[in-house]
């Protein structure tokens, strides 16, 4: 089973796959957290989040990997999911501008995950 950063990894290259962007993982071990990892990534628009959040979620519960909650998927502004020691920000452009999580984190080691070029 997928565990840590393994498990962030995974679901980086998932959201790649729905072209999710502006994707980055927060390494949040030894801050005193219930979790280890926040994985933040963006959509264009409602059904774009959507899409991503149900892609993950589902790809993930073939391997046996469920969330432990959800929340946003009614206003899909911001959506998460709570893989307990990873969990996953899926915003819209305006709300992640807004939130800014990185900066609440920024003595954390975040890790910035490139988007494939398009040849």
């Amino acid at each position: 089973m997928l565990e840590g950063y393994e498990l962030a990894k995974k679901i980086t290259e998932l959201m790649l796959e729905k072209k999710a962007f502006d994707i980055k993982i927060i390494d949040l071990k030894g801050q005193n957290s219930s979790f280890d990892f926040f994985v933040l990534a963006t959509g264009s628009v409602d059904q774009h989040i959507k899409t991503i959040a149900d892609f993950v979620a589902k790809a993930l519960s073939k391997l046996g990997i469920k969330p432990a909650g959800s929340e946003g998927k009614s206003n899909l502004n911001w959506v998460l999911l709570d893989y307990s020691e990873v969990i996953v920000h899926i915003f819209d452009p305006e709300s992640r501008e807004f939130y800014k999580l990185e900066k609440l984190f920024d003595d954390c080691v975040i890790e910035d995950i490139e988007e494939p070029e398009i040849a």
